[in-house]
């Protein structure tokens, strides 16, 4: 027992006696790696309690809108499952029909339902957050990658700029024994072992997190998907398509005379060009 609690205070003081050994370029190295690591382990925690919150408010929001016949329902009852990527594209769907039900009304057989035209509008809304929810969920990314390859390349830089000047100091002092090329080289070497370090836990993140974010942004393209078709048959007058029965996805010119909502006639008008 003695030996293992030893070993690791022998670590200690190899790292120690290294970074007292590293030159000032080494050190301005390790600095460095040291900020990356900072960044990096930053992200993960951010990164990892975004993901966490949004997997399991996501699960309670599904729970409760498969609960439910109305796809409206949870927004008539001013439900709230903040965190959940797929309560965005939810909540910005259902407040966009609502405006055009009240705005753009067709009434047809006692209900209230919208035109193919106005429907759009709401489909363009939605993939609308759906980009912006999965750029949100890959934000910081680039910090882990970089950290997974530059912190490795970083650190030999340091290792070899210091295995130079030790070699220099060595021919100049025309002492070549072990005793005096060992400080150096550990030294020198104490800049890889740091960048490693920098770089073996933001792999390991960088690839958990990647697939999390590709598994939810997979589902939040499903959900799009359903919560669409589900609007379509409930709220949507199946005699206004278009001609020949073909649907356009976007509106026309000749649509603009629907009354619309600020957030979204600048982007529909936008996908025309």
């Amino acid at each position: 027992m003695e030996l293992f609690a030893i070993k690791p205070l022998f670590a200690l003081s190899a790292i120690q006696f290294a970074f007292d050994k590293a030159t000032p370029e080494g050190k301005i190295t390790i600095l460095c790696l040291a900020v990356v690591s900072l960044l990096s382990w930053t992200v993960i925690i951010t990164k990892a309690r975004q993901l966490w919150l949004a997997r399991k408010v996501a699960r309670k929001f599904f729970a409760a809108y498969r609960a439910t016949r109305d796809p409206l329902d949870l927004h008539r009852n001013q439900q709230q499952f903040d965190g959940a990527p797929a309560y965005e594209v939810y909540i910005t769907g259902a407040e966009e029909l609502s405006y055009h039900l009240k705005n753009n009304p067709l009434p047809v057989n006692g209900k209230t339902k919208v035109s193919r035209a106005a429907f759009d509008f709401v489909r363009v809304a939605m993939e609308r957050v759906v980009s912006a929810e999965g750029m949100a969920l890959e934000k910081g990314m680039i910090v882990l990658s970089t950290a997974v390859a530059g912190g490795p390349f970083i650190g030999l830089l340091g290792t070899v700029w210091g295995v130079m000047e030790t070699f220099s100091g060595v021919a100049r002092a025309n002492a070549a024994t072990l005793t005096a090329m060992a400080p150096g080289v550990a030294g020198a070497l104490i800049a890889t072992v740091i960048g490693l370090l920098a770089a073996i836990p933001a792999m390991f993140a960088y690839n958990f997190m990647v697939t999390q974010v590709r598994g939810i942004t997979q589902e939040l393209d499903d959900f799009s998907s359903e919560f669409s078709t589900q609007l379509d048959h409930t709220y949507v007058d199946a005699r206004s398509g278009v001609a020949e029965g073909v649907e356009s996805r976007y509106p026309t010119e000749e649509q603009y005379d629907l009354k619309t909502s600020p957030e979204t006639a600048h982007i529909a008008r936008a996908s025309l060009t």
